[in-house]
């Protein structure tokens, strides 16, 4: 019996220790949950930093949610271009409320807002390197994994330089025709609704697409074609799942459907990409190109060949590079050319403008290099429809330490969300004819435009990251716009619904349906 004392006599020491590890895990849960969240409130409101109440979890994604599903159910009234309200409504709505700079939550991740242009400069410029990207969603990651436009230090520095290398100068110039053969393939394919309604952000889509599969991979869009449909299936997934919460750590063992898509596309689009990737390593040997190319994906190749251990990229880097650059080249040059087009359907006179311009420079021959660096209204016209349609509408970096911004003190694993929507929409900068499409505010160029406030107009970001293709989509948006141009007039068709929404880059909900005219 003396074993059922002892087991008696420790019954009450088991008990204490299973109550005090209750405690400490309930401790640490409403320490996570409420102590420092609402600190950091505290913290930043010392400082006349405000905004809406962190809500227990969910922090504020109930209510962003709740705004964008609203907005996005009623379109823009007199096809205005108060695109602010429609597309970041909580935005327009709080920085109204809490001023220019504000506190919101990501769940129980805080998410400073910026719209003060002096300290969106001093965040991207980031001379102290202390502002680093966010950590990606286990979405996006699969998406754009760790490539040039996620990763950080030497590693950030290796890709960029290759990406610099294949959008030089000689490189833009080297990928003119195949940007000229791609536009005249899809112009062949609007010979059939002359004099009719065409939707046109569907063509640009295939457009851009093969441009992307040319230019960077030598292949034609045919090839391309399954990865860029996984890539739409994919962004799809991010989109729907931009503003749920998921408890880390929990897909170790509970995998959603949405994961499991996610999972499986990424795997795909891998695949997919290594099977051209092993096609041009095999003409390389066979001599069939008697290198690896001069394009993106050669230039890549070299880099993961490369003798050198400092310079090599991995098979991993290799396909995540890849995988940025079908979807961002894609995607960018798409929301550009048909915010362009609405534009110039919207305002006639600014069409025949640019239309006289394409004709003074190249007539009815297609474009040359050194024409499309003379599109001075053109450049106006584009400058404008990214100050108002902006493909990308926020920049987001985070803070690893304790910081000083400006006259602010950030604590750590805060996130710096500038929004450039807000910074292209601000009177303050821009006049009280913000809201209207004025391409001759750019005549000057930009620091004229924005009254010395250079940082008021970020389209392609600032500072040390700026995108990379900043200048391939100007001049493929160029091209596409002049052939257009060339053979068309176009005007806005009844059927058009305006509403503007973010989908990853700022899309039309419904499409853009415009009537074509023969010029």
């Amino acid at each position: 019996m003396s074993w059922v004392r002892e087991r008696v006599l420790t019954l009450p020491g088991v008990s204490c220790t299973f109550l005090l590890l209750l405690a400490l895990i309930f401790i640490k849960i409403v320490h996570k949950l409420w102590w420092t969240p609402t600190r950091t409130q505290r913290f930043m409101a010392s400082q006349g930093i405000r905004g809406p109440s962190y809500r227990l979890i969910h922090g504020n994604n109930k209510e962003i949610s709740n705004m964008l599903k609203e907005a996005m159910s009623r379109p823009i009234p007199n096809l205005s271009h108060d695109v602010l309200s429609a597309v970041q409504p909580h935005i327009h709505s709080w920085t109204k409320s809490y001023g220019k700079n504000y506190l919101q939550w990501y769940g129980l991740q805080p998410v400073l807002v910026i719209t003060e242009p002096e300290l969106g400069k001093e965040i991207l410029n980031n001379k102290d390197r202390v502002y680093t990207k966010q950590k990606p969603s286990i979405y996006v990651k699969k998406l754009l994994g760790d490539s040039v436009s996620m990763a950080e230090g030497e590693k950030w520095s290796k890709l960029r330089k290759i990406s610099n290398h294949a959008f030089h100068g000689d490189s833009l110039k080297s990928m003119i025709p195949d940007m000229i053969a791609s536009a005249e393939t899809m112009l062949e394919g609007w010979k059939k609704h002359e004099g009719k309604e065409i939707e046109v952000y569907e063509h640009f889509r295939l457009f851009t697409s093969e441009v992307i599969s040319r230019t960077a991979f030598g292949s034609s869009y045919l090839e391309g074609k399954n990865i860029f449909d996984m890539l739409m299936k994919l962004s799809s997934v991010i989109f729907k799942n931009a503003h749920k919460l998921r408890v880390p750590g929990i897909s170790k063992f509970y995998k959603t459907s949405d994961e499991k898509e996610s999972e499986k596309l990424e795997k795909g689009i891998g695949d997919t990409i290594i099977e051209i990737v092993k096609k041009r390593e095999r003409e390389a040997v066979t001599g069939e190109e008697g290198s690896f190319g001069t394009d993106f994906l050669g230039l890549l190749l070299k880099a993961r060949h490369a003798t050198n251990d400092k310079q090599r990229i991995s098979v991993n880097e290799l396909v995540e590079e890849c995988k940025t650059f079908y979807f961002a080249g894609q995607e960018t040059t798409n929301s550009l050319l048909v915010w362009t087009v609405f534009l110039l359907a919207l305002h006639p006179e600014w069409q025949e403008e640019a239309r006289k311009e394409v004709l003074q420079l190249f007539g009815k021959k297609t474009p040359n290099p050194d024409g499309l660096a003379k599109l001075k209204t053109m450049s106006m016209i584009i400058n404008e429809s990214l100050r108002l349609y902006p493909p990308v509408i926020f920049l987001v970096r985070t803070v690893d330490k304790e910081v000083k911004l400006g006259n602010l003190i950030i604590p750590a694993n805060v996130e710096l969300l500038v929004s450039n929507l807000a910074l292209h929409h601000e009177p303050q900068f821009w006049g009280q004819d913000v809201k209207h499409f004025k391409p001759e505010r750019f005549s000057e160029g930009v620091a004229s435009a924005t009254n010395n406030n250079m940082a008021a107009f970020l389209p392609f970001g600032m500072g040390p990251r700026t995108c990379v293709g900043l200048n391939f989509a100007a001049i493929e948006a160029k091209i596409a716009l002049s052939m257009i141009l060339q053979c068309y007039s176009f005007t806005l068709s009844p059927a058009y619904v305006h509403s503007p929404f973010q989908f990853l880059t700022v899309r039309p909900q419904h499409g853009l349906q415009v009537i074509l005219h023969s010029v």
